[in-house]
């Protein structure tokens, strides 16, 4: 089956919601909309690779990777106030407010040890119930011509494998409210409020601090596939190399996954770039 032929047949499938099932149990989230407020306030966006991407994370098969870098480019950063509520079925967002906050940014998730700032807004209070942005190769920069690059360092058993993860696909993701410890994105008179997007990267890799038969572990492509790509202890791939290097059951697990990537917190998003 050729790379063309996977994207063909997996496109209407390819924005399922990948091992989240298994995920730890997320927050209840009150989906009650909330009127628009009176005055103006700041709300910032930040992106947020988890503890993975500054902490380093094991693999379904106990590869212990860590990242020196963990670039994403994003672009067309929107906030919006919906009514209804969003559910992350498909594109389509029936806003009564939406918000640029973000044109275009090069960020590396992996630096520092939270969430990275993307940037902010002052604008009218109320609440910002949905956010959406693109991945298109960043134009210059360390990631340059890429959407999203890993570099890094595995270690299993004695043996280290220094690795660079590149990805050219062009992805659009549209998401619901953040979903996690606390709500997100009600701005009130004078104050900020803060939205995040998120990226799952155990969805790629899976944990090996998982049962082995989890739905996030069964789906994931894991480390091995890259690592027995690997020439006297180094690996580069992109997403051409693997698609011609990668078995065909790679392949297809890795086209349904990097559309699951984006999140907000635990909350779900629709990709429509790659699926269509």
């Amino acid at each position: 089956m050729t790379p063309k032929s996977i994207l063909s047949a997996l496109a209407l499938s390819s924005f399922l919601l990948v091992g989240c099932s298994d995920m730890a149990t997320e927050t209840d989230t009150d989906t009650t909309a909330l009127t628009p407020g009176e005055g103006t306030g700041t709300l910032t966006v930040h992106a947020n690779g988890e503890e993975y991407a500054w902490e380093g994370i094991t693999s379904k098969e106990g590869w212990n990777l860590t990242f020196d870098h963990f670039y994403v480019h994003l672009s067309d950063v929107t906030a919006y106030q919906t009514d209804p509520l969003y559910q992350a079925e498909n594109a389509e967002i029936s806003a009564r407010k939406s918000l640029m906050l973000v044109e275009s940014t090069t960020v590396d998730l992996a630096q520092g040890d939270g969430p990275v700032f993307l940037g902010e807004a002052d604008t009218e209070s109320g609440h910002y119930n949905a956010l959406s942005w693109t991945m298109l190769p960043a134009p210059d920069g360390p990631a340059e011509g890429y959407v999203m690059l890993l570099k890094g360092t595995a270690e299993r058993d004695g043996e280290t494998i220094e690795f660079s993860i590149a990805f050219d696909q062009p992805l659009a993701f549209t998401c619901g409210e953040f979903v996690g410890d606390e709500r997100k994105g009600i701005l009130d008179q004078g104050e900020t409020a803060d939205l995040e997007a998120t990226f799952h990267i155990d969805h790629l890799f899976g944990n090996g601090e998982r049962p082995a038969d989890s739905q996030l572990n069964q789906e994931a492509l894991g480390f091995e596939p890259i690592a027995a790509l690997a020439d006297n202890g180094t690996v580069e791939v992109t997403w051409e190399t693997l698609m011609t290097d990668l078995s065909t059951e790679e392949q297809e697990k890795l086209t349904q996954i990097l559309p699951a990537l984006g999140h907000v917190g635990e909350g779900h998003c629709f990709e429509s770039m790659m699926s269509n």
